[in-house]
């Protein structure tokens, strides 16, 4: 299967209740197509240094910003195709750079145990970015349902729908399935415009009819404020720990449950 592996592009956020996701939905018939995923639950591994160093910068809002993670586009396991990327944004322009390994691999490779065996522009920046930060965790895990469309006639026009956002900062693994604390209210959608250039005319009347407004989030970046942040240091330098049991069924682990987390220093 062919995908992409650079991007340049904007990418504008806006949070939703679900009356309003329906009426967007409503102006995108005859215009907008789902696209190869479809709905799908993504996965995100996220990386960072033993400060947050990254995650942090990126709250202070800089002019230039990087991010790195491993991608699985559902549960994944040893052999699972996954996705590196790197994130990159500049005077409001988002950069991707990606490339696909198995997941093993990629753990490896990004935790410093073994190269990529990579040949190429995108592995030569990775590891360029790598031996910047002196070396990486997986730091959070972060997940979502979403919805995806391109229009019909502009395909660097897409419109993805997220909801059910949850992270958790233990058992980071794309192997261990979806589930965690929610960022964003049970019932709220992230939609967010990823274009080239203007977003059309249709859109912006939408958007100005039902009075939805530009916003700035980051799932990262709240998880880190909300639950990561918090219990760094707890106790006397001790970095939180989070713990899931079984038999809540606030907090979704692949098809059973999981309770909700609690930090201990």
């Amino acid at each position: 299967m062919k995908y992409r592996t650079v991007f340049k592009r904007y990418e504008l956020k806006y949070m939703l209740s679900a009356a309003q996701k329906e009426k967007i939905m409503k102006a995108m018939e005859g215009r907008m197509s789902p696209d190869s995923f479809g709905r799908t639950t993504i996965q995100n591994v996220y990386f960072d240094t033993d400060s947050y160093m990254l995650i942090r910068n990126s709250l202070d809002k800089p002019l230039y910003k990087e991010k790195l993670r491993i991608r699985s586009y559902g549960r994944a396991d040893a052999d699972s195709t996954v996705f590196v990327e790197l994130k990159k944004k500049y005077d409001g322009v988002v950069y991707k750079r990606r490339v696909s390994l198995a997941e093993a691999e990629a753990m490896d490779w990004i935790e410093g145990r073994r190269p990529s065996g990579l040949e190429g522009q995108i592995p030569r920046e990775i590891d360029s970015f790598l031996a910047r930060c002196g070396g990486l965790k997986a730091a959070a895990f972060i997940s979502y349902d979403r919805e995806a469309f391109f229009a019909d006639d502009d395909p660097d026009l897409r419109i993805t729908f997220d909801s059910n956002i949850f992270c958790r900062s233990t058992d980071i693994s794309l192997r261990s399935g979806a589930f965690g604390d929610r960022v964003i209210p049970e019932g709220t959608f992230l939609m967010e415009i990823k274009c080239a250039g203007a977003i059309p005319l249709w859109l912006v009347g939408i958007l100005s009819e039902e009075r939805i407004y530009k916003t700035t989030f980051s799932k990262y970046g709240t998880a880190y404020t909300k639950y990561i942040f918090p219990g760094i240091y707890k106790g006397g330098n001790q970095i939180c720990s989070v713990r899931y049991s079984a038999g809540s069924s606030t907090v979704p682990r692949q098809q059973s449950s999981a309770s909700a987390a609690f930090f201990s220093a």
